[in-house]
């Protein structure tokens, strides 16, 4: 099984911070709170949480050509967090950590495979720009782009994804820029036995969707804005996981532009006391999305469930065996963060 990810560089999921919400408190509020499905899919910058390399260099000095950070053992998919013990989260603190060294030795601390270590490398001056460079191609931001799953009828207060948004150290992603932009499917990859597949989307720029403001193990929370027209978003009520039931359930998923449709699935287990954002096991049944997507694929975290007409979770996971199968959060732990 393989928590469905934002794909870096193309696209990922967005959702909303409530106050503490468990299943007393929504069966108390089902007569009154409404949300509006989602289904769209959103494009969003979260930080790299630090300097990440993509790419080796050479740094052209005065008396030759310099390979200092592959000298040093630095390597593509490293992130570099601290420059002698300072914190480095941006491509331009770390260009001012080795400005500061005035070509003296420094010590970098890297993140490799969840791992830290601390690397001695002595900066070079390029000879075309005066600065002090360690020969890395780096980025310091991560695009992605996931599936709105709700949205608050009177807060509109927004929520997605449903499991953390992680890089491949497995340190959680924090936000890079507050907006978040419409995104159009171009394309998919479709799930097969033992490759996930995915969504590949493009950001419309021009289509500001919401603000985020955290990130959570729950996923990507914020603000829509309030001029967006919800006039083609269904207005529900959200039902505890109490309420689930062994059975048939739509989903809501765009897997082409930038429209949601509505999808069957069933859910064949119900655990309502899963710590792992895992509270549904979900078989997707509807021919046109088997054909489309071969099941469930990357990007489609986030995709509202329904069962009776309320909202009762999201999608999380795909089956890496199966991409027909996979898990689901109840609605309920979503809104709790």
């Amino acid at each position: 099984m393989r928590k469905l990810k934002f794909f870096i560089a193309l696209a990922l999921a967005l959702f909303a911070a409530f106050l503490p919400f468990g299943a007393d408190a929504m069966r108390a509020e089902a007569a009154s709170a409404k949300y509006y499905i989602g289904g769209m899919t959103a494009g969003f910058m979260l930080s790299a949480g630090g300097a990440e390399v993509i790419g080796l260099s050479e740094v052209a000095a005065e008396d030759g050509l310099y390979r200092p950070a592959e000298t040093a053992g630095i390597r593509v998919g490293d992130t570099i967090v601290a420059v002698d013990g300072i914190r480095v989260r941006t491509i331009a603190e770390l260009n001012d950590a080795l400005e500061r060294s005035g070509g003296n030795e420094v010590t970098i601390t890297i993140q490799r495979k969840g791992e830290t270590a601390e690397v001695p490398i002595t900066p070079v001056k390029d000879k075309k720009t005066s600065r002090y460079k360690i020969g890395v191609l780096i980025r310091d931001t991560l695009a992605g782009i996931g599936t709105v799953t709700f949205i608050d009828s009177e807060s509109y207060r927004f929520g997605a994804l449903g499991h953390a948004v992680c890089d491949e150290n497995h340190n959680l992603l924090s936000i890079s820029d507050p907006k978040v932009y419409l995104c159009s499917v171009i394309g998919v990859s479709k799930g097969m036995r033992g490759k996930a597949g995915e969504l590949r989307g493009l950001f419309v720029n021009d289509t500001v969707l919401a603000d985020a403001e955290k990130v959570c193990e729950t996923g990507l929370y914020g603000t829509f804005e309030r001029d967006y027209d919800f006039s083609h978003c269904e207005l529900v009520e959200a039902a505890p996981l109490a309420e689930a039931t062994i059975g048939k359930a739509i989903i809501y998923s765009t897997v082409d532009g930038v429209c949601p449709q509505k999808y069957e699935i069933s859910i064949v287990k119900v655990d309502a006391n899963n710590r792992e954002n895992k509270n549904f096991v979900i078989k997707v049944t509807d021919e046109r999305l088997l054909g489309e997507t071969g099941g469930i694929v990357q990007g489609m975290s986030g995709s509202p469930i329904l069962q009776n007409g309320k909202l009762i979770g999201a999608v999380t996971h795909v089956f890496l065996n199966d991409p027909t199968r996979g898990y689901g959060i109840g609605i309920e732990k979503m809104m709790g963060n």
